[in-house]
């Protein structure tokens, strides 16, 4: 396969080996390096398929070091393949400031997509995917945890985290204090032997963890989103009344509406009941 200078971001599997994809074998068996996040598990990999490929260690350890050295070859008209343990890298992997600065340096950047466990989570949880909001790993202290949970809590999108094993049932227990009643899933060893995905209330999934303990392996959560409160007709009721002194009726119902944000049709129906209401004078 020929293959053009650049950066190559390729997507490597989350647990199950024959989800690489077929144009990450083609990129991976014809790129000149590969930046790996830890070359011990992607060898591992190379292994499987028979790849036989420089590895050069790329991590949030030694990215200072190492990123001017492949920008180095990049420029000099190498094609580099970056890839992180599983999944998607830059989801919750290093790779940002690398793609940053080949863009701005004017070099080619491509992407290889393929597994992602945000992904493999959020389509099989069964909760809404129109609409979702991916925040990586929440703050390990309590305080911390809670304080971006209450930021995220009027969010109209499905959240989407990573969670360590260890910190599951405590985390679990703050998101049903600070969200509430929600629906959630925790998707655990995706595409593995093990996979298993509970579904349930938040505080019933904290209770059931806080119960058997920490489970082994990588886990995502999927939290659904909040519910539409009813609209309080209240204050457009007291709107209308002071509008209907001067207005009339659609007029009046037009311009609560809009500024409200409510629907029409409800507000002209309140706006006709209280002006058959209003006693003549």
């Amino acid at each position: 396969m020929a293959l053009e200078p650049g950066l190559y971001v390729v997507a490597t599997p989350i647990g199950n080996a024959r989800d690489l994809s077929l144009r990450a074998l083609d990129v991976l068996s014809a790129c000149d390096l590969v930046a790996a996040e830890d070359t011990r598990v992607t060898a591992k990999l190379f292994a499987i398929y028979g790849l036989s490929k420089r590895l050069v260690s790329y991590n949030d350890h030694n990215a200072a070091r190492e990123r001017p050295k492949i920008l180095a070859k990049l420029k000099a008209g190498a094609r580099v393949a970056l890839v992180s343990d599983a999944g998607t890298p830059l989801v919750s992997d290093p790779g940002f400031k690398l793609v940053r600065e080949a863009l701005s340096a004017g070099l080619a950047v491509h992407a290889v997509p393929g597994a992602s466990a945000l992904l493999a989570a959020l389509v099989q949880a069964g909760l809404p995917t129109d609409r979702f909001l991916f925040t990586g790993f929440l703050a390990p202290k309590p305080g911390e945890r809670r304080r971006i949970l209450q930021s995220l809590k009027a969010v109209p999108a499905t959240l989407v985290f990573y969670e360590a094993p260890q910190r599951l049932a405590e985390s679990l227990a703050d998101m049903a204090e600070v969200l509430g009643a929600r629906e959630a899933v925790v998707a655990r060893e995706l595409t593995k032997l093990y996979e298993d995905v509970r579904r349930g209330r938040l505080s019933d999934l904290a209770a059931h963890y806080g119960r058997t303990g920490a489970p082994k392996g990588e886990v995502t959560l999927v939290i659904a989103p909040p519910e539409n409160p009813a609209p309080d007709f209240s204050r457009a009721e007291r709107l209308l009344e002071q509008a209907l002194a001067f207005m009339p009726v659609r007029a009046a119902a037009d311009l609560v509406a809009e500024a409200l944000v409510l629907p029409r049709r409800v507000i002209y129906a309140r706006a006709l009941a209280l002006k058959k209401e209003t006693p003549l004078g």
